[in-house]
């Protein structure tokens, strides 16, 4: 492993636990439901400084640190440490994997206990709003009242919103980042094809097949789909060009064709397509609404606000944060609105900037009652 400087947190475990049983938007239940999730920094004496930190589609628990062994750190790690945006010398972060997932959260490759085998396509559906009410069984275990914070970007983002909207006196502040209150049809026209991929392949059968006969080549479709969407032309520009295929990957006639299949096959590897489909099923399905149905949806609401949103970003493209601020600033909400002038895309929230790190940081550390900027 690579050394660990003095501004990482250092080696971290994902823990597992189980909080009963869990009630589901749609009048299902799941019995027995385990939520995988990390912890940095102490929860003070008060219960007052916790930050839960919400991943995307598929991201998991581990958002900083080093787990043993590994030479990469979480996937925010640049943000979540000692003296950074997120500084665990201040504040005690949460961060865990959402149900449907396959990254230690109940999801379709759990056991069900009425059956002792996986649920497989048997897993009830999730929503957006599930996935927030497990993790408020989570806070709930750790005898928090009220968050400081709740931040998350692209689908964290829409669990940032989900979590003040459904908890209202629960969330101080709430950070939203590359993100939507509703997924267009063009949003959910790039997650159907990823579905069908899936469900094309001939392991597919069902959702039932066995992990020795994963619907491997659909899965890998899936992401290369999704992954055209997280950049930019820019970025693809200056990365690939029109150059001739990298490495191994021969059967196609451009480097970025060899990057997108390189980026399918390692995604195989470490997720499930039961759970790419109950995921992005969940992100579709989620809406807070637009214009008048958003501005009612957002009415209770009891957070400040930060909206940060990228401008090369044409997965979630700006517009669609300025319709949150706007629904906000209706009903008077104390809102900070922040456009980043970015040539990575959709990944910007995900890439390690100093301007964000001072966005993050000025608009946590802001205990005023002056209006933040």
């Amino acid at each position: 492993m690579s050394s660990i400087s003095s501004a990482s947190i250092g080696i971290v475990e994902t823990k597992t636990v189980n909080l009963g049983s869990l009630s589901l938007e749609n009048d299902e239940a799941i019995q027995s439901i385990e939520l995988a999730y990390e912890t940095y920094g102490e929860l003070n004496s008060n219960k007052d400084n916790a930050i839960l930190v919400c991943h995307a589609l598929s991201g998991d628990a581990h958002a900083a640190g080093f787990h043993l062994g590994d030479k990469k750190p979480g996937w925010w790690d640049y943000y979540i440490g000692p003296g950074k945006a997120l500084d665990t010398d201040k504040y005690f972060i949460i961060s865990s994997n959402v149900i449907g997932g396959c990254m230690g959260s109940s999801g379709p490759l759990s056991i069900n206990p009425i059956t002792n085998k996986p649920y497989k396509s048997s897993f009830p559906f999730v929503s957006i709003k599930d996935m927030v009410k497990a993790q408020a069984l989570l806070v709930d275990s750790f005898e928090i009242h009220q968050l400081f914070a709740v931040c998350g970007g692209s689908m964290g983002g829409m669990q940032a919103l989900q979590w003040a909207v459904d908890y209202p006196s629960r969330v101080r502040n709430c950070i939203v980042m590359a993100s939507t209150s509703e997924h267009s049809a063009q949003q959910i026209a790039f997650n159907e094809v990823g579905r069908q991929a899936i469900i094309a392949d001939p392991n597919w059968n069902n959702g039932e097949y066995n992990q020795d006969a994963k619907p491997r080549k659909g899965l890998s479709i899936a992401r290369m789909v999704g992954h055209v969407t997280y950049l930019s032309d820019a970025v693809m520009r200056e990365k690939f060009g029109r150059q001739p295929p990298r490495g191994n990957i021969k059967n196609t006639d451009f480097a970025v064709g060899s990057y997108l299949i390189y980026q399918g096959e390692s995604f195989v590897d470490r997720f499930d397509a039961n759970s790419y489909i109950y995921v992005t099923k969940a992100l579709d399905h989620f809406s807070l609404g637009l214009g008048e149905d958003l501005s009612r949806a957002l009415s209770k609401v009891q957070s400040r606000f930060l909206i940060l949103a990228y401008s090369s970003d044409w997965l979630y493209p700006p517009y669609q944060s300025r319709e949150i601020v706007k629904a906000l600033e209706v009903n008077a909400i104390p809102v900070a609105y922040c456009e980043l002038k970015t040539e990575e895309g959709h990944d910007s929230f995900l890439l390690p900037s100093d301007e964000q790190t001072k966005i993050l940081r000025g608009f946590l550390n802001f205990s005023g009652q002056d209006e933040w900027q």
